[in-house]
């Protein structure tokens, strides 16, 4: 990816998978929102540095950006060379 992701100031609700249920943990960042390659139906969002640790390890997501809400399954996580994360999501 050539272009410079533009960021916006977002709430993330997002769920980890624990032995015995599933932890949601909010957190207010920036993200940039892309489209996933060959997959109309799904999105890709692009976390700024700093993460949250245990962000890679999302199952689900519900964002709030710019009056949008966003929410999905994470089918995709990988962390980018500017520390940044991208999570492929397929909505609900």
């Amino acid at each position: 990816m050539s272009a410079t992701p533009v960021y916006s100031p977002a709430q993330l609700d997002y769920g980890l998978d624990a032995p015995t249920d599933r932890i949601t943990k909010s957190v207010e960042c920036l993200i940039g929102l892309e489209q996933v390659e060959n997959d109309p139906f799904c999105f890709a969002i692009r976390v700024a540095a700093p993460l949250p640790e245990d962000l890679e390890q999302a199952k689900t997501l519900v964002v709030r950006v710019e009056g949008r809400r966003l929410q999905g399954t994470v089918r995709h996580s990988e962390r980018l060379e500017d520390d940044s994360l991208r999570l492929e999501v397929e909505p609900d």
